[in-house]
């Protein structure tokens, strides 16, 4: 995990220094033009005083004085030798210090903070939904492989996997929100402007009732993936000689099941877990947040990149990595707990 996050940060940092347009180039630019409102920002971080058309936010300027461009390095702290500025971005990154917005005026943390539960509902409850209805259903697929409930399901299944998230979101939206069809499901927001208003059994209500939509939206492309995932895996599985071996010793369809085949079959689907959860939180999010205005982390990584905040976006691409190692972490003890015989230490020997 360590030298991967390095590996992270290092390549963060190479990015910073070659990509163009970054926000040195950015507020030059600005000040460069009519009606710029980089002088306010640079007033703000580094108390630009010069004279000349940088006071001045309402007159274009046709040059940057020496003395501001060097203002603005140092504000966005390009000021300073390169392996000394890659040193401090180990040091920050290794202590959870990852900078403050440019253009907020807010530590990264905190930015971030503020918008986790947005992302955390919507990861959260769809991961939970995806999971507890396809691996029952693959299931029942594999044991009843071939029949007529196979069939229709699978073509439900590949309907919904073939039909974009948002225009899912957008169908939903039209049917059962715009007052058109019907007008039963909130179309905006995580909870409603009453919220604070209302007793605590009714927040709770209107919170699920508000994530009806985007969840749904979010999770209809992914049953199809984890449903057929799970059912081929029992499938290999059912048709090994160890399940044929404890039929004939007399166990029931449900003992040889449940017994021997779930936890074999179950370590394929326990492998898909890490990049389902980072999905769901932070790629799979984008669309509905914007659609449903929803301001979650999606949004803002999407934000920040457009803005070449790049504080922020570097910062939440560190923490979605350490995420997404911590996760495999767990997906490979949970490897250990769910068989015993798995032992990482033999293969690595």
């Amino acid at each position: 995990m360590i030298p991967t996050l390095w590996g992270i940060i290092t390549i963060n940092f190479i990015i910073i220094q070659f990509l163009p347009g970054g926000p040195v180039e950015q507020t030059i630019a600005e000040l460069t033009m009519p009606n710029i409102t980089a002088t306010n920002r640079l007033d703000a971080k580094s108390t630009i005083n010069d004279t000349g058309n940088e006071s001045n936010p309402s007159a274009p300027a046709q040059s940057v004085s020496e003395e501001t461009l060097a203002r603005i390095h140092k504000m966005y702290g390009f000021d300073k030798p390169v392996l000394v500025r890659y040193w401090d971005l180990i040091r920050a990154y290794s202590v959870f210090d990852l900078g403050k917005s440019y253009y907020r005026n807010t530590h990264v943390l905190n930015i971030i903070a503020e918008k986790m539960p947005v992302s955390m509902s919507l990861g959260i409850w769809s991961t939970l939904l995806l999971y507890s209805i396809s691996i029952p259903l693959g299931i029942r697929k594999a044991t009843h492989q071939g029949t007529r409930f196979d069939s229709i399901s699978t073509n439900l299944l590949l309907l919904g996997n073939a039909m974009p998230t948002f225009l899912f979101a957008i169908i939903m939206i039209i049917l059962f929100a715009s007052g058109e069809y019907f007008n039963i499901l909130p179309l905006r927001g995580l909870v409603s402007d009453h919220f604070d208003l209302l007793p605590w059994y009714q927040q709770i209500m209107d919170y699920l009732w508000h994530l009806v939509l985007p969840i749904t939206s979010i999770v209809i492309g992914g049953f199809a993936t984890l449903t057929l995932l799970t059912k081929n895996s029992f499938l290999d599985e059912i048709h090994k000689v160890y399940v044929t071996a404890a039929r004939l010793k007399g166990l029931s369809s449900d003992q040889v099941l449940y017994r021997h085949v779930f936890r074999n079959a179950l370590l394929i689907i326990i492998a898909s877990i890490p990049g389902a959860i980072i999905e769901m939180f932070f790629t799979g999010s984008l669309l509905i947040e914007i659609i449903f205005s929803l301001d979650g982390l999606g949004l803002l990584s999407y934000e920040a990149t457009i803005q070449r905040d790049y504080p922020v976006v570097f910062g939440t691409l560190y923490l979605f990595s350490l995420l997404g190692l911590l996760v495999n972490l767990i997906s490979d003890i949970t490897y250990r707990l769910v068989d015993p015989r798995i032992n990482f230490s033999r293969q690595m020997a």
